[in-house]
């Protein structure tokens, strides 16, 4: 474990012991119970590092070096309860970083697109996949999220309809469309949804758990001001940012950030005092073309003044 200031970053090794307790509920209780813990499930972009049909220098040190360098398509878990995307890696996440996703109660999905959101889920923790005691998962999406979904489990769904009481139950789902700019309760968070300029209705979520909050921005590209109003108008600071850094070295873009957008978006949270003294910023959504591997990339970001995320990371916000 390393502590820098009220964020402490666990090792998936060394908090595993820990994430499993809370995960069963018997978590000791300590001063720090109140924190989120987050679960980075996946840190790449959307055809994850290395891209398997990939020969680049990138890719070919990230096979060699392993680790911290290999990463799936993103998604995180907070509390073993919050999962933040449905995405097509979830399988193959819970699986090497044994993070069983039995427990998750809640889902905020940011967008529609393939690398963040697979239907196929819905029928794996179903009945129709032999799954009788996952509990009723509440799940937070857009209009465009729920109409992939309509479409994609339409034999499922009575007349693509995911709301109905009939496909809920045959689903063990409950459906709640939302909007950017609004805030909501999510069992024990409050969310506040807010644009992201990506995708049309692409959300990035403000999530808050007694007091200490989380914004979780990817995808995105440059915040627009709407946002940033969003993000001033909150009840109090950020602890713990996970931000889009997709292009990295690459070029300026208006739907991601390259590091030099990362930095000026981090730079401006800063000068409105958004960020808590002893927030950690961390890039994440990474792809392959535009970003070394981990320690390369590691090493610049702690140039700069940020942390990068990896699949497994845990950190308690």
């Amino acid at each position: 474990m390393q502590a820098t200031d009220g964020v402490r970053v666990y090792e998936p090794a060394a908090c595993l012991a820990d994430f499993r307790r809370l995960c069963i509920g018997v978590l000791p209780a300590t001063e720090e119970a109140h924190h989120m813990l987050v679960t980075f499930l996946g840190t790449a972009a959307s055809e994850g590092y290395p891209n398997a049909f990939c020969a680049c220098g990138n890719c070919r040190e990230a096979r060699s070096l392993g680790g911290s360098s290999l990463r799936k398509r993103s998604s995180a878990l907070i509390d073993g309860e919050l999962l933040i995307d449905l995405g097509p890696d979830l399988m193959a996440a819970a699986q090497i970083h044994a993070t069983p996703l039995d427990r998750i109660r809640y889902c905020l999905q940011t967008h529609h697109h393939e690398d963040h959101l697979d239907p196929a889920h819905f029928l794996s923790r179903s009945a129709y996949c032999g799954v009788t005691t996952a509990p009723v998962l509440e799940f937070y999406a857009s209009s465009p999220s729920l109409a992939r979904i309509a479409a994609a489990l339409q034999r499922h769904a009575p007349d693509g309809a995911l709301t109905g009481p009939e496909a809920e139950q045959k689903l063990n789902v409950r459906i709640r469309q939302v909007a950017s700019g609004q805030t909501f309760e999510v069992g024990p968070y409050r969310v506040t949804s807010i644009a992201a300029t990506h995708a049309p209705e692409a959300m990035l979520f403000l999530i808050e758990r007694e007091g200490r909050r989380l914004f979780y921005a990817t995808d995105t590209g440059p915040l627009a001001e709407d946002a940033w109003r969003m993000l001033a108008a909150a009840s109090g600071p950020i602890h713990a940012v996970a931000l889009d850094h997709t292009f990295g070295d690459g070029e300026r873009s208006t739907g991601h950030l390259n590091a030099d957008q990362f930095i000026e978006q981090v730079t401006r949270m800063r000068a409105m005092g958004l960020l808590a003294g002893d927030a950690r910023v961390y890039a994440h959504h990474l792809a392959h073309h535009s970003n070394p591997s981990h320690p390369a990339l590691t090493r610049r970001a702690t140039a700069r003044g940020y942390d990068v995320a990896y699949d497994g990371l845990s950190v308690l916000v």
